[in-house]
């Protein structure tokens, strides 16, 4: 049974129940459903009150995070006011990281976020994250919370928590805002903790000096051959090898025109191919006169350098994380990122330092970009978004002091509204942009 037969009966199972339930009205104090999507909720939410203790711990960790989510709101609307001017003079086509699906973070939609279940736990995580920062600082602030649950479509897809409405109207000024902006804090924290920790597990790996044929040139000896990338050379002229350079040294005595036999293994299975050997092409070998088989490596101590120097960057690493990866998945080039993102084949060539090492590494990365991107997003001053209810709430709070509350409303409006096209348009311009020049072509 493959995947796709097991995804089916999963949503063949889930429809099945959710259908039962609603039908017979089951669990209707704990379960609710918006359209297919099925929430289960609890009102024992007792334990958010033991943070309370720590209120004043708490009130500083939110008080710092609210100045950290102001820099990131500024740093968001600056990037869009920056990006839309340079849209509109070039504007891209809309394929690549430019394509409209890919600005979504939705696994399987997004062509760079694969249907793993590091990806799945890492977003769920995220979430509960970022809801749990608003309860406990709503507790912390004397907001009662009426509810907290999962939102499930076939898996758990999200969390919620419901603050008393009336507590959250009721309050005032920094209460209010530190309880809004403790779900970003809590994101961007927790993102950039797990991005800490990825790169201190990553170097715990040793690259191996395996010869580990990443692919072949086409219309080369190796190609011609047959034999398939991702194979570890093993032997040349029934001598055995462990390493490139082990190769190397044999395929320095060898001319163009000669016959090679290589062994090979690939998933456990070892074959034997007969290479009639090329002369190296000019912008691959200059003016060697040894024999060229058609091969390139993995080259794991180029990726653990690579990786070491995004790591170097400091705190310009995560934000590297969340845009490089990503462009280079959906472009294809991902040799040297791709091994923290999803399991690759490149993994024989790392020794582990212990069982569900690479899952661990992945889990950390899609936490940490998840966790990175939506705290960044919520900063967006734009209501209904966390950063526009910050915002709202000081607009509302600085002219109240200064007796100009009528004007509160409208300053507020104005703000979201302009921000909020902005994002329209940084999202809508490459579409409209390749819409037109396709009216203007067929005319």
């Amino acid at each position: 049974m493959n995947w796709l037969q097991i995804l089916l009966l999963l949503v063949a199972a889930y429809l099945l129940i959710a259908y039962y339930i609603r039908e017979r009205g089951l669990f209707k104090d704990h379960v609710m459903f918006f359209g297919p999507i099925l929430a289960i909720k609890t009102e024992r939410v007792g334990f958010f009150d033991w943070f309370r203790k720590f209120g004043t711990v708490l009130r500083a960790y939110a008080t710092l995070g609210v100045l950290l989510v102001v820099v990131v709101s500024a740093f968001m609307t600056l990037a869009l006011l920056v990006a839309v001017p340079q849209y509109l003079v070039h504007t891209p086509e809309p394929t690549g990281i430019y394509d409209p699906r890919n600005l979504l973070a939705i696994p399987g939609v997004n062509q760079a976020i694969p249907i793993t279940a590091a990806v799945f736990l890492g977003l769920l995580l995220t979430i509960v994250i970022h809801e749990f920062g608003h309860a406990i600082l709503a507790r912390v602030e004397d907001m009662r919370v009426k509810s907290m649950g999962l939102l499930i479509a076939v898996i758990p897809i999200g969390a919620f928590v419901e603050p008393d409405e009336e507590d959250v109207e009721a309050a005032k000024g920094m209460p209010k805002i530190r309880m809004f902006g403790a779900g970003i804090t809590n994101n961007m924290v927790f993102g950039l903790a797990c991005f800490a920790a990825m790169f201190l597990l990553f170097g715990m790996a040793t690259p191996l000096a395996v010869p580990l044929v990443q692919g072949v040139y086409q219309d080369y000896p190796a190609a011609d051959a047959g034999l398939p990338g991702y194979s570890i050379i093993t032997g040349v002229n029934g001598v055995p090898v462990a390493s490139q350079e082990e190769i190397a040294a044999i395929m320095d005595g060898t001319r163009p025109g000669e016959a090679v036999t290589l062994t090979a293994a690939k998933d456990g299975v070892e074959s034997t191919y007969t290479l009639t050997l090329d002369e190296w092409p000019k912008e691959l070998g200059g003016d060697r006169d040894t024999g060229f088989m058609g091969v390139y490596y993995y080259n794991a101590p180029a990726v653990e350098e690579h990786i070491g120097n995004i790591a170097d960057l400091g705190l310009l690493a995560p934000l590297y994380l969340t845009i490089a990866p990503i462009d280079a998945f959906i472009q294809g080039n991902t040799q040297q990122l791709a091994i923290l993102l999803v399991d690759t084949p490149e993994q024989i060539a790392w020794e582990e330092p212990f069982p569900l090492f690479w899952g661990t590494v992945h889990l950390l990365f899609w936490t940490g970009w998840f966790n990175l991107l939506v705290g960044m997003f919520n900063a967006i001053p734009i209501v209904p978004l966390d950063g526009g209810y910050m915002m709202k709430e000081g607009v509302e709070r600085f002219f109240e002091r200064r007796g100009w509350s009528r004007y509160a409303q409208k300053v507020v409006a104005s703000i979201s509204g302009f921000v909020t096209v902005m994002l329209i348009l940084l999202i809508t311009m490459p579409m409209i942009v390749a819409a037109l020049r396709f009216v203007l072509a067929m005319g």
